[in-house]
């Protein structure tokens, strides 16, 4: 396969489920958030494929790839996200989604969601992930770059699992985050992180902007080892000035 094809998001699942098979070696997991079991693509040998791409690696080094995996603080998330009331034309952004989880959580629980990433392979899979779930009426795939993009809407709940964790991003994100929330009653943004992310700068730079609470979960992550527990921070905020 040449390494320039491209597809379109718009392609019919099967087209996207060939092109992503052709790439990586893949397979559909269930995975439980809130009351919704959802079909979600992940990679199989995600050993074999790091050490193949470490081996072609530039004098630039390795871009790992973070956004296939499914971290605890996005399950958590996740969950939070499937169990908030559903109001009519209620709108929901994550960003920096990788595979999708908590947009297509929203979805499931019938909010309108865009899901938005900057790279290309989390797209396809959260596209193929939509596709899958029978949710492509709730839910949009679309691509955003939250340190300077910018969408020209707002949303009732932007939703962010594991975004914090580099600083140069901060300031960007800060006025992402005020530029695509509503700034009316009920309007919150919900961001997970591991808990020993602390992110202090980030949270300096809204201060001004928005109310901060935060919550710490215990979770807990199984796989072929075993159960490893985690503790995650959930961070809630609303904005300081409300619209008229």
């Amino acid at each position: 396969m040449s390494t320039n094809e491209t597809i379109s998001l718009d392609a019919p699942l099967d087209e996207l489920l060939d092109y992503a098979g052709r790439r990586f070696e893949v397979a559909f997991e269930p995975v439980t958030a809130s009351k919704h079991t959802l079909d979600i693509l992940q990679i199989t040998n995600m050993a074999k494929y790091v050490e193949r791409i470490a081996s072609h690696a530039g004098k630039d080094g390795v871009e790992l790839p973070f956004w296939a995996k499914i971290w605890p603080s996005s399950m958590v998330l996740a969950h939070l996200v499937g169990n908030l009331p559903v109001h009519p034309e209620a709108t929901v952004l994550e960003i920096g989604a990788g595979v999708g989880i908590c947009g297509l959580a929203a979805g499931a629980a019938g909010f309108k969601a865009v899901i938005t990433d900057i790279n290309p392979d989390a797209l396809l899979f959260s596209r193929i992930n939509v596709l899958k779930n029978g949710l492509d009426d709730l839910v949009t795939v679309q691509r955003a770059d939250f340190s300077q993009d910018n969408l020209g809407r707002r949303f009732d709940i932007i939703v962010g699992a594991e975004v914090l964790y580099i600083e140069k991003l901060h300031r960007g994100l800060a006025k992402f985050l005020d530029a695509h929330i509503k700034h009316q009653a009920g309007a919150q943004i919900l961001l997970s992180r591991d808990h020993k992310r602390k992110s202090m700068r980030f949270f300096k730079l809204i201060e001004q902007d928005f109310h901060q609470a935060n919550k710490t979960i215990g979770c807990k992550a199984s796989d072929d080892g075993g159960t490893e527990r985690f503790l995650c921070d959930v961070i809630r905020l609303t904005p300081r000035k409300l619209a008229g």
